[in-house]
């Protein structure tokens, strides 16, 4: 259990970014009263956190259901994630985790943003449903699992977190700040991804 948590911990960290998405919030929530800003990022949170504990508790049987093996998904997932990886390395938005320039344009006009883009797909985007549903399945008893838990739980705390100090957070680091975290986490999970792909190729070839 000792190694799973530092694993975990850093694998949701990367693929949530809790200083991104509070960079976001901060743009799209600028002229926004402060209890206004509270309440969204509450509500984002709430829908994130059932979002990604379905895909944690659903996932496996989901694919299994499908009659897709973890092995393949691991796969497909490195890949995905390698490609958010290559987002954030360049500093470049995509629609793989921030939304697409139509779907900024229909935030920028909704008043409630808390579900659609915050929750979806900027906290529980597809890295991060990706990821818990790799590592669940990884889990290898009910220690293991609850490292998993305790590190999203750390995870998505530090996202509340950043959203609630959004403008403090935008001040201190800026644009260029984040970017540079973003690109260091960006190796990262790179790293992590090109992992979760040899580690699916090598479960194929030793079932073969």
């Amino acid at each position: 259990m000792s190694g799973q948590i530092p694993h975990s911990f850093v694998t949701f960290l990367v693929t949530i970014d809790p200083l991104g998405v509070a960079v976001i919030f901060a743009g799209l929530m600028h002229e926004a009263p402060e209890a206004l800003r509270q309440r969204m990022a509450s509500r984002a949170m709430i829908v994130a956190t059932g979002l990604i504990a379905a895909f944690a508790g659903f996932g496996e049987p989901l694919l299994q259901a499908l009659g897709i093996s973890m092995s393949a998904f691991r796969i497909a997932g490195g890949l995905l994630l390698f490609l958010l990886a290559t987002d954030m390395v360049f500093a470049r938005p995509s629609g793989i985790r921030n939304p697409t320039r139509p779907e900024q344009e229909e935030a920028n006009r909704s008043e409630d943003i808390s579900v659609f883009p915050l929750a979806f797909p900027l906290v529980a985007g597809p890295g991060a449903l990706t990821s818990v549903v790799l590592l669940v399945g990884d889990a290898s008893g009910p220690l293991s699992l609850a490292g998993i838990i305790l590190s999203l739980a750390v995870v998505l705390a530090l996202t509340f977190a950043a959203l609630i100090a959004s403008s403090y957070v935008m001040r201190f680091l800026g644009v260029t700040g984040t970017n540079v975290v973003g690109r260091v986490l960006g190796i990262v999970l790179a790293a992590l991804a090109a992992q979760y792909v040899v580690d699916g190729i090598v479960e194929i070839m030793q079932r073969s």
